[in-house]
């Protein structure tokens, strides 16, 4: 016998790779005689979300990875949500789908097109409305809102498809718990490498904007915080990293606005400039790149990535930087010769705090 398994219960079963077995593909690896059985049985567990390697669970991707010597591999035989297949990023029904189960399901959304329908814009499509289409081929159509991004942001967008895991997700929110990050195309070269931004907001529901509390407002205001740091220094312009704190209505874009940074292509939290003063782009050069959160039924966390888009890596060449991995975006800040400008020449500040 080659191998051992060092843990068997009614939940599943754990093996560990024998050093003549390293170097297999793990599906391959998994339908041994000895093991799963057969290719298909494997490959239905790696999508089922059954088989973890150290402790890791693994996607169809991870299908025709090699096994290492020492690796511990677990297969779940009960594991809750596993009973239904799961799939993972691909292109579907006019979507990129990020993840789907039947719990949820993760998209990454053009710019320019509505999170959900609204009532002052009737007849516009929205995500969620593309998204039911979806589900409703599959005979599945519920699908319930979580959260919301800006018509003009691109990125990730979470829905709940059982009223249960839409009430875990909206707790999780409510807690700030899941991980929210964004990749900010702004005016000017911030000085510090990285900061912290908070403010007091007040919903101005006449205009549909946020605006900074003044002094001697009495109106009902909450505090907006997020961190930041740069990725990436240009003659007039910044890419930074952003990572939401709170998650206010368009949050990043009044928070860049009031500390004289403004998002490339802004139209509304502009800081005082006229349009044609500013980096033209035609939308607010704003991406909702990663997200992490608990899984509503296994407790499982998921992490999520959605690249930049085509319009953002164009515009990071058109500033003067070859496009990049994103897996390199969090290292450290090169340091190149800049203008050490807040705002492009011309513009004028108006500090709406004062």
């Amino acid at each position: 016998m080659y191998h051992a398994s060092i843990m068997k219960t009614k939940q599943g079963e754990e093996w560990q790779v024998l050093p003549q077995d390293a170097e297999q593909r793990l599906d391959k690896w998994l339908a041994a005689p000895e093991r799963l059985g057969s290719r298909s049985k494997a490959l239905q567990a790696i999508e089922r979300g059954k088989v973890f390697v150290d402790d890791q669970e693994q996607g169809t991707n991870d299908s025709s990875r090699k096994v290492a010597a020492g690796e511990r591999i677990r297969v779940w035989h009960d594991r809750p949500g596993s009973a239904s297949k799961r799939y993972f990023e691909r292109h579907d029904s006019g979507l990129h789908i990020i993840y789907e189960d039947q719990s949820l399901i993760v998209i990454n959304k053009p710019a320019g097109l509505l999170t959900v329908p609204l009532a002052t814009q009737p007849g516009e499509p929205s995500l969620f409305e593309q998204v039911e289409n979806h589900l409703r081929s599959t005979r599945k159509a519920k699908l319930l809102v979580v959260h919301r991004i800006d018509r003009d942001t691109s990125g990730l967008v979470v829905f709940a498809r059982t009223p249960a895991a839409m009430a875990n997700l909206k707790d999780q929110f409510e807690r700030r718990q899941p991980e929210r990050t964004y990749l900010a195309f702004v005016c000017g070269v911030p000085r510090e490498d990285s900061g912290t931004w908070t403010d007091m907001l007040v919903w101005d529901q006449d205009e549909l904007r946020q605006k900074p509390v003044k002094p001697g407002q009495t109106a009902p205001s909450k505090s907006a915080t997020l961190h930041w740091k740069v990725v990436e220094r240009f003659e007039r312009a910044s890419l930074l990293e952003i990572r939401l704190v709170t998650g206010k209505r368009n949050q990043i874009r009044i928070q860049a606005e009031l500390h004289h940074h403004p998002l490339i292509g802004e139209r509304m939290y502009r800081d005082g400039m006229a349009v044609d003063s500013m980096i033209n782009f035609t939308r607010q050069a704003l991406h909702a790149w990663k997200l992490a959160l608990e899984h509503p039924v296994t407790r499982q966390k998921l992490r999520f990535e959605a690249p930049l888009p085509a319009d953002l890596e164009s515009l990071q060449v058109r500033l003067g930087a070859p496009p990049k991995p994103l897996d390199n975006l969090s290292r450290s800040v090169p340091r190149r010769p800049v203008k050490v400008d807040l705002l492009p020449r011309g513009s004028k500040r108006r500090d709406r705090r004062s």
